[in-house]
């Protein structure tokens, strides 16, 4: 059964409860009880950039590449907490090494490099649209960080570190916000194994998730499974009714992630096209799916213009113009 989650609304808290929650929250990061992993193991190809998306250089007015800018969020939390995150690097196969000597030659962008840590995601074969396999495998979608923490020892390492919270991150998003001590303590005062950041969807087929609640529990369904109908709703406002959007953005306990690694999520069909192989299938996992094992969970609300700015296209809302002027907006 699905239905309209409840959202805490960020900005509409009191600052009582800003306060309050921020107290929380400074207290796992200052005790580095908070992690952040980058979801990065994308090509740049729809930007035309031959080699990993976070390599991308942002045409901002002092150019930077992705993630230099991912990181340099992280270096402002510890300017602000006293304490340098784990940053944990998701790539595939195709990307891990371009990735690794990015980093290095860029001196690791002036984060200690001792408290970053790669790992490589899964894959899954590919197949014409007949289910034949054609004998080549491909990334097996966000939803392989589970078992790829898992099969690295990198839940066992969190555990031992005695974290909290791990933050996962797209990488193309130059807005995100993941070292956040006002969510990070809400998650914190109400015990939540998970919390979801989302945002308010532009339009009904924006090509985003949609947080909802199912069957009791919140999660998000991809915006090529939501039905059209639910898309369209409208509530006593005149309002869209499921108006909660993923963006990427999600702060999972280390007791959730070591039970979703034990499970096996649902494969879901990509149908794709290309030179080398035609019209084929690529199959992959959503990170997402595995929020429905979470006991406890609670959505928080925050504003697009504040967090979400993502790089995907050459053109459009989520092109490299559109991101840039949002960043420098932000941090002017």
């Amino acid at each position: 059964m699905i239905e309209p989650i409840k959202t805490i609304i960020k900005d509409e808290l009191s600052e009582e409860d800003k306060e309050k929650y921020s107290l929380l929250g400074k207290e796992l990061i200052a005790n580095s009880q908070v992690a952040v992993c980058i979801l990065a193991g994308g090509q740049g190809t729809r930007l035309g950039h031959d080699g990993p998306k976070g390599t991308f250089i942002v045409p901002l007015k002092e150019p930077k590449s992705i993630f230099q800018i991912q990181v340099e969020t992280l270096l402002r939390a510890y300017k602000e907490f006293g304490s340098y995150p784990n940053l944990y690097v998701m790539t595939s196969k195709d990307n891990d090494q371009i990735t690794k000597e990015f980093f290095k030659s860029n001196n690791f962008f002036g984060y200690p490099k001792e408290k970053i840590k790669f790992f490589v995601q899964g894959e899954l074969p590919l197949t014409d649209r007949n289910k034949n396999p054609l004998n080549a495998m491909a990334p097996n979608g966000n939803g392989g960080i589970f078992k790829a923490l898992e099969d690295e020892g990198i839940l066992q390492e969190m555990k031992d570190q005695n974290i909290k919270y791990l933050v996962t991150q797209n990488v193309d998003n130059i807005l995100a916000n993941p070292i956040d001590a006002i969510s990070i303590g809400i998650l914190k005062e109400n015990n939540a194994e998970i919390g979801i950041k989302s945002i308010i969807k532009a339009y009904p087929d924006e090509r985003v998730g949609n947080t909802v609640l199912k069957d009791g529990r919140p999660t998000v369904i991809e915006y090529v499974d939501f039905p059209k109908n639910l898309a369209e709703e409208l509530d006593e406002n005149g309002e869209l009714k499921y108006k909660e959007a993923h963006f990427g953005v999600n702060y999972l306990s280390i007791d959730l992630l070591n039970r979703i690694a034990e499970e096996k999520l649902p494969i879901h069909e990509a149908y794709k096209s290309n030179d080398k192989y035609g019209d084929f299938i690529k199959y992959e996992m959503f990170i997402f799916d595995g929020f429905e094992k979470a006991n406890n969970g609670l959505v928080i609300r925050v504003k697009r213009e504040d967090e979400f700015a993502p790089i995907k296209n050459k053109e459009g809302n989520d092109s490299p113009e559109t991101a840039s002027i949002m960043y420098e907006e932000k941090y002017k």
